[in-house]
């Protein structure tokens, strides 16, 4: 399940808001046992701080019944540099692992500077 994970890099994330179910594309990253991405400030941010149990979710079809599912139950954080519940060495590895897929990501070049929030899930069951 892991080389799923780890050979993709666009997957879903769904998770509770204002009682409803939201599931939502991202970018990420499988690195060292966890999830990596980067988001907006924004609706999702504040929930993920709120309520930061999510399912995350990636498949991949090489045809219509030759297809792979990974299901991941975890705790999302918005990891930190700096400030309250900050966690400088987590932060800087996961900024180093969303580099690894946008090399410019968080420099003057960055493709999508708005997307500054940097965040982990921690799988606590992997299925698939």
């Amino acid at each position: 399940m892991e080389f799923v994970l780890r050979r993709n890099h666009i997957g879903r994330v769904a998770f509770v808001s204002d009682a409803r179910v939201e599931l939502q594309p991202i970018h990420y990253v499988f690195d060292d046992g966890a999830i990596y991405g980067r988001t907006s400030f924004g609706t999702k941010y504040l929930n993920w701080l709120l309520r930061p149990e999510v399912v995350f979710e990636v498949d991949e079809a090489n045809g219509l019944f030759d297809w792979r599912s990974v299901i991941v139950r975890g705790e999302l954080t918005i990891l930190r540099s700096r400030g309250p519940r900050s966690e400088p060495f987590a932060y800087w590895n996961a900024v180093a692992a969303v580099r690894t897929l946008w090399p410019e990501a968080f420099t003057e070049r960055d493709p999508t500077p708005r997307r500054s929030a940097v965040f982990r899930i921690r799988p606590a069951t992997i299925t698939g």
